[in-house]
């Protein structure tokens, strides 16, 4: 039986910092990422894809303050759907491609996903997860007291408008993402963290507005199809300690237990490489394997030969 492999991609292999979010970049960056993907398939891996959409969501809850006046503006769950099926078209599209350039004749699907949270999680009081465009502190502060966003500085990068991140608690459509990967597709699935939902007392769901970090409900969605390993894609080739430091090291082959013992140091930011260990980690613990690598060692990460790969 081949494997199963979820790969959480990050929302800047969409749209790169800085860059203009036209539909042609974001293709184009797209196109580039699927055949690093591809090459999955290629060595066997029944494979499902999660993405980011940090940029996509924020720029389009920004289209929606700016047209207000002339067409309503939608809730931020709708609009993590609409980003799901913009971003899933042309992953669909690029993937499928890049499949019968390798001389594989295999079908791609996209899924809109819903994510089960909690309505008391603690992130709807302080909200924490950052979306959209870098503002100045001039700017972020004025966009406070005109509009009562949330806003906080990121990194040092600059201000963003910050929303509620909560943790994922259900995957409502793993049993489709499962019996689609078994029957050979190439599955997309709960992009930019899935759409955020909440379980009402007769048992149905109605969507609550936040955005689930994708790596958090990526950990989630391996766990839900039983994949054998979940692979975080980043920007660079291994978790590092003493990030910026002149004894930083790269993490390679490193144990849960080891792991751990650098996370309780604090050495991973929770805005950046945090929850990406956080989630890997949940997973080596419970299930098998986590990796950590840049999106041009996919094929030598999966062999361990680059990465930061985690395992019991």
């Amino acid at each position: 039986m081949s494997k199963t492999i979820v790969v959480a991609l990050g929302g800047n292999a969409i749209l790169q910092p800085n860059q203009e979010g036209t539909y042609e970049n974001q293709l184009n960056n797209v196109r580039t990422s699927s055949k690093f993907l591809a090459k999955l398939v290629k060595e066997g891996y029944k494979v499902v894809v999660t993405h980011g959409n940090g940029p996509q969501v924020g720029n389009i809850l920004r289209q929606n303050e700016e047209a207000k006046d002339v067409v309503p503006a939608m809730p931020l769950d709708v609009l993590n759907g609409e980003s799901q099926g913009f971003i899933g078209y042309m992953m669909v599209q690029c993937l499928e491609s890049e499949l019968k350039a390798l001389g594989m004749d295999v079908p791609v699907a996209n899924l809109l996903t819903r994510v089960e949270v909690s309505k008391d999680d603690p992130d709807f009081n302080d909200p924490s997860k950052p979306i959209g465009t870098f503002y100045s502190e001039e700017e972020a502060k004025a966009l406070m007291s005109e509009k009562k966003w949330d806003m906080k500085e990121d990194s040092n990068r600059g201000w963003r408008r910050v929303v509620p991140s909560p943790q994922p608690i259900n995957i409502l459509e793993a049993k489709t993402v499962r019996t689609l990967a078994d029957a050979g597709n190439v599955v997309v699935a709960s992009g930019g963290g899935g759409i955020p939902v909440i379980k009402g007392e007769n048992g149905t769901y109605e969507g609550i507005e936040a955005v689930i970090d994708k790596d958090r409900s990526g950990y989630k969605l391996a766990e839900d199809v039983d994949a054998d390993v979940f692979m975080i894609l980043t920007d660079v080739d291994h978790v590092f300690v003493n990030f910026g430091k002149p004894n930083q090291k790269a993490l390679e082959k490193i144990s849960v237990e080891e792991l751990e013992n650098y996370v309780e140091e604090g050495q991973f930011s929770k805005g950046s490489m945090g929850p990406k260990v956080e989630s890997a980690l949940k997973f080596a613990r419970k299930t098998g394997t986590s990796i950590i690598c840049s999106l041009e060692k996919v094929d030598d990460s999966i062999r361990g030969e680059s990465g930061t790969i985690i395992s019991k």
